[in-house]
């Protein structure tokens, strides 16, 4: 028999420590290895251009099946160096989602690239291809692909699209490491694709990023971009920025290197024990009306984070949200707002950085994207159990089943609560 949701009364499901909770939750996982790669740049007294980062770049370009990978100090300056390296020039379009994080979008501005906010789609998280045909217009010439929390979107349909309107591709997989699509994995579709380091990612490193290409003259402009030492190193007449570079400095620092290196190493492991976690915790979601975004015939997702769809039910997504919570449960909306609703945009503030002719300038302020805004109000974040923590499994799964056979009680006394409000 299922217990009294806690809600109606009932005792909490997660009745656990609070160092208990603490610990299965904790992340990343950091131990020996990490500090014994740390002691060895201490030893070799070089802790600004260890060969580390050579080697971090290297297991990079073989995990995302490239030839050519540069390291940057994080996330945001690697995606800067994917949108430099590209040669657009200012004014060009870019197709990009709202529902990601501002990195996925903002640095582009910087070199007077005009971002095109585009639906995302319900069922893989990924950009609506219906939304980019009606928004095609000839200056649009790249566009964003995001697995977003680890999900694959679809990248036969948007890989056509892009091959048929002869757009370049970035593939933002900060959220991906390890995701596959047709056997290949993230980070290896596009043009250029980047992967964030930092410290809540799949593969952590504190901070730090990845640029990663085929293309070698793309490769090129991301060392001359930011890495002054290396630019001496190239074959090519790009040596002669060697003084200069182009102005800023984007090098990840060794430590950080040495430890991005021993967490991709440990990224298989720690993946599949996510993955255990969340298969269980999904099954019994999915049984209650909720979409869990599951692997398909042809893609193997992560979970860098967990977020489901309440689709339909007796119980809707904010009493799902309290009852879940009052069972002791971590229960929030998605942590990142979508990005066209934000002051930078809608207040114009973005047009310091853009700094196009008045004709050029994009306009912000009245740009609704309903399909997206209603999916993002639809989605829920549960805890994405990276650590071995069967108890606390159990207790979220008694909170599932708990909320989820009682979700007509539940609402009828959440409506009578409402009805009461003065």
């Amino acid at each position: 028999m299922i217990e009294k949701p806690a809600l109606l009364g009932g005792s909490p499901a997660v009745n656990l420590s609070d160092e208990t909770i603490s610990d299965a939750f904790a992340w990343p996982h950091l131990g020996r290895e990490e500090l014994d790669a740390i002691s060895r740049l201490f030893a070799d007294r070089n802790i600004s251009t260890h060969p580390v980062i050579g080697e971090l770049e290297d297991a990079y370009a073989k995990f995302s099946d490239r030839q050519h990978a540069v390291a940057h100090c994080n996330g945001t300056s690697a995606l800067m160096a994917a949108f430099w390296s590209l040669g657009l020039e200012p004014g060009d379009r870019i197709f990009v989602p709202s529902a990601t994080f501002w990195a996925s979008v903002l640095p582009m501005m910087w070199m007077g690239l005009v971002p095109v906010f585009c639906e995302s789609e319900s069922g893989r998280l990924g950009l609506d291809i219906d939304d980019l045909r009606a928004k095609w217009d000839p200056r649009v010439k790249a566009m964003v692909i995001v697995p977003l929390w680890g999900v694959p979107p679809d990248y036969d349909e948007l890989l056509a699209f892009a091959r048929e309107k002869n757009l370049r591709v970035i593939e933002d997989a900060s959220h991906a490491h390890g995701a596959t699509y047709r056997g290949k994995p993230c980070g290896s579709f596009g043009d250029v694709s980047v992967f964030s380091l930092q410290g809540d990612k799949l593969a952590p490193a504190g901070e730090g990023g990845m640029f990663l290409t085929n293309d070698h003259e793309l490769y090129e402009r991301a060392i001359c971009l930011g890495d002054i030492t290396r630019i001496f190193r190239l074959d090519s007449t790009a040596r002669r920025f060697a003084a200069t570079s182009f102005g800023i400095k984007t090098r990840i620092a060794p430590v950080s290197a040495a430890i991005g290196l021993c967490q991709l190493r440990k990224l298989p492991d720690a993946n599949a024990l996510r993955r255990a976690n969340l298969i269980r915790l999904s099954e019994a979601l999915a049984g209650y009306g909720f979409d869990v975004y599951p692997d398909l015939l042809h893609t193997s997702r992560v979970f860098f984070e967990f977020l489901i769809r309440w689709k339909e039910g007796p119980l809707d997504l904010a009493g799902w949200r309290e009852a879940l919570i009052a069972e002791g449960c971590q229960a929030a909306q998605p942590r990142y707002p979508l990005l066209h609703e934000q002051p930078f945009f809608t207040e114009g503030a973005f047009e310091k950085i853009l700094r196009l002719p008045p004709e050029e300038m994009p306009v912000y302020r009245d740009l609704r994207l309903p399909r997206t805004a209603e999916l993002n109000g639809s989605l829920l974040k549960l805890p994405s159990f990276p650590n071995d923590c069967p108890d606390v499994v159990a207790a979220y799964l008694r909170a599932i089943h708990k909320v989820g056979t009682h979700q007509e009680e539940i609402a009828a006394f959440l409506g009578e609560r409402i009805g009461k409000v003065p």
